[in-house]
């Protein structure tokens, strides 16, 4: 039967406030894309996101544009010759894996190689706010191993120092949103390794980071927004030590795969993260998540309402998602 695609904005309430070094969210907007074969159905969720030019209408307009070539039953590979990196094709790119697993019977999982997924632990983030504010954050999470610290600005130092006082026993990563410089990066590295900090994210702005091959790094450098696709990531070797792969930013499961792959030939330490969304978002990424070195999964923990079903979180510890979810 010709497959029939779907797609809808939803908004989930986010917990309080979400606050990075660009602004401050007070709800999650995801688009959902469905396609459906008449007896099985696959869903993928995706989070258009302004730093990288795209908006709710554009994204939902460039999963419409698809729709006719999605039923005349293009795979999942032609898909990535004819959209571009991004939320759209994540979305599109993960309705498929789910719609081939409920067709076949055979778990995404099975596809990746991982016939028995595990449990991981995921960093808990902290939201930018004043070296008070996050402490108190931070004791309300100490019991958490991983904990992910939203920075950015003027008093790094007093929010860094304020928040491993507050959880001296949790391994903390620093992710800076392009928010520091050139005049202050240096002294802010001093200080993350002195506090014993264990990865930084992005710390200069994309396009703007040669400095970090000309300077030393006593903490391992992640990129984030200077990465995306396998395409080019020779060009981040000597300025980073680790890459942190998005869905949203790769275009889907199957872009992440081959940016993973290539990244650990090239050496890099391996973070699998998200933007905030629901359990949908971050089923496809728990998967692709299986052995990586950081783990940052934790959006449906930082909202007020989840997808019913939705993963399973205990604690840190979120499980792999069963069928009724994704995959």
């Amino acid at each position: 039967m010709k497959r029939v695609l779907s797609v809808v904005e939803e908004r989930f309430p986010i917990a309080g406030a979400f606050t990075i070094s660009r602004g401050t969210k007070t709800e999650a907007e995801v688009i959902t894309c469905t396609i459906s074969d008449g007896a099985s159905v696959g869903r993928g969720e995706c989070v258009p996101y302004k730093r990288y030019g795209e908006t709710t209408d554009d994204v939902r307009a460039a999963i419409e544009a698809v729709s006719q070539t999605v039923a005349s039953g293009i795979d999942r590979k032609q898909l990535t010759g004819i959209m571009k990196p991004g939320a759209a094709r994540n979305a599109v790119d993960c309705a498929l894996w789910d719609l081939e697993a409920k067709q076949t019977g055979v778990r995404v999982a099975q596809r990746l190689g991982a016939v028995a997924p595990l449990p991981l632990e995921t960093a808990y983030t902290l939201s930018l706010s004043t070296p008070e504010a996050m402490a108190a954050q931070a004791r309300q999470n100490r019991g958490r191993l991983l904990l992910k610290v939203k920075i950015g600005g003027e008093g790094d130092i007093e929010r860094i120092r304020a928040v491993r006082e507050a959880a001296p026993a949790s391994r903390l990563i620093l992710d800076a949103n392009e928010g520091w410089s050139e005049e202050n990066i240096e002294r802010n590295l001093a200080v993350a390794a002195e506090l014993g900090i264990a990865l930084i994210e992005q710390p200069l702005p994309a396009g703007h980071d040669t400095l970090l091959a000309q300077i030393a790094r006593p903490v391992p450098i992640c990129a984030d927004e200077s990465v995306h696709t396998a395409e080019g990531l020779e060009q981040l070797v000597g300025l980073y030590d680790a890459i942190n792969i998005k869905l949203d930013k790769a275009g889907g499961l199957t872009a992440a795969i081959a940016l993973r792959d290539r990244a650990r030939e090239l050496g890099f330490s391996i973070m699998v993260g998200c933007m905030v969304g629901t359990s949908l978002a971050m089923a496809p990424a728990v998967l692709l998540a299986q052995g990586a070195d950081f783990v940052d999964l934790d959006g449906p923990l930082l909202l007020a309402r989840d997808r019913d079903p939705g993963l399973t979180y205990d604690g840190s510890m979120v499980s792999p998602p069963t069928p009724d979810l994704w995959g």
